[in-house]
């Protein structure tokens, strides 16, 4: 199946240069067409002041994120919108009263329905010792991580999660941190199973950097799309010479590799809501499924607050999603959301 691991623009009118990937649309759901159908009803009724107060914060977000719409399906995204902001607005109350363990906001991709994003989002990547329990490790300030990247309108998630171990690896062995380049292997790999911004395992992409190498992001910058290959073996920054798999499902294995080797290349399951919203403490979603694996990210860490053991990992959407682009992900020993399902490392 297709992975884009991203969240992509539907029914939107984007004052943007790219196309949309989605040429259908998706029929909205039943509670969509029940609430759109009594908006079209009640045209004359006249809004109350909180609707004012909604409308005003729609119109912001809308202007804040340069989307436009035309009438109907301003209706349309406004009611998923309203949905979606309701949702933030209930999580964060049970985290006022103890109940939510973590914070949501709202951001670019509110607009979405929890279909659409799974759709997109959540289709499921492309097939081809010691213990640390009491350490905290936080790779980002030893040096080993890369700024937090944004893989945009593009399923390439699995590229951000390849490099982001290698430069780790690199790091550790050189002392120099340098950025590689995401779009040399979303152009370039196709042919070790790899589908460019529909997706792909890591262990595919790895098997292009031990074949060819891989440029930076300086000789190869990242465009967001999938372009004809233009790699310069000359202008290789990184090798390795093989990768290895982390037993499946095993928390603590993770934990040892994390700690002993560096950042850790991993998929998720992201098919939630609270995902795609999170903004900070430790996340916790029961409906997350250990094999839906729907989304590749960096383990960069792990420690405890509070009595409560969490994973670190870095995202490929932006510093302005969760914590600076980061979450921390509950560490219970139960693989929470797939951490441990499909876990590597390159070897350099």
């Amino acid at each position: 199946m297709k992975s884009s691991c991203t969240r992509l623009k539907v029914w939107r009118s984007y004052s943007r240069s790219h196309s949309d990937p989605l040429a259908g649309l998706r029929a909205p759901s039943l509670r969509t067409a029940v609430l759109l159908l009594a908006l079209l009803c009640f045209p004359q009724q006249v809004a109350s002041d909180s609707d004012e107060a909604i409308l005003t914060d729609w119109d912001i977000w809308k202007s804040t994120n340069g989307i436009s719409y035309e009438d109907m399906e301003d209706m349309q995204r406004k009611v998923i919108w309203e949905g979606n902001k309701q949702q933030i607005e209930d999580n964060n109350q049970g985290f006022l009263m103890g109940s939510k363990h973590f914070t949501m906001a709202m951001n670019k991709y509110g607009d979405l329905t929890a279909q659409e994003f799974q759709t997109v989002a959540s289709r499921k990547l492309r097939n081809s010792a010691k213990k640390f329990d009491g350490m905290v490790i936080d790779y980002r300030q030893m040096g080993y991580v890369t700024e937090v990247k944004d893989q945009g309108y593009c399923g390439s998630c699995w590229a951000f999660s390849t490099t982001g171990a290698i430069e780790g690896q690199i790091f550790k062995k050189t002392g120099q941190l340098i950025s590689l380049s995401e779009q040399n292997l979303v152009d370039c790999s196709k042919s070790y199973g790899t589908y460019g911004c529909s997706g792909a395992w890591m262990a595919n992409a790895y098997d292009y950097v031990v074949n060819n190498g891989l440029e930076s992001t300086i000789t190869y910058p990242y465009t967001s799309d999938t372009q004809p290959c233009y790699y310069d073996s000359r202008l290789a920054v990184a090798h390795i010479k093989d990768y290895r798999f982390i037993p499946k499902g095993d928390e603590q294995a993770l934990a040892d590799a994390v700690a002993t080797i560096g950042p850790i290349t991993v998929a998720i399951d992201a098919s939630h809501s609270s995902f795609l919203f999170y903004s900070s403490g430790i996340y916790e979603e029961s409906n997350c499924n250990p094999n839906n694996l729907s989304h590749a990210v960096l383990l960069v860490g792990y420690g405890s607050e509070g009595g409560q053991d969490y994973w670190l990992i870095k995202n490929s959407w932006g510093p302005s999603w969760g914590e600076g682009g980061y979450m921390r992900l509950i560490r219970d020993g139960k693989n929470p959301c797939g951490i441990a399902s499909y876990a590597l490392y390159p070897i350099l």
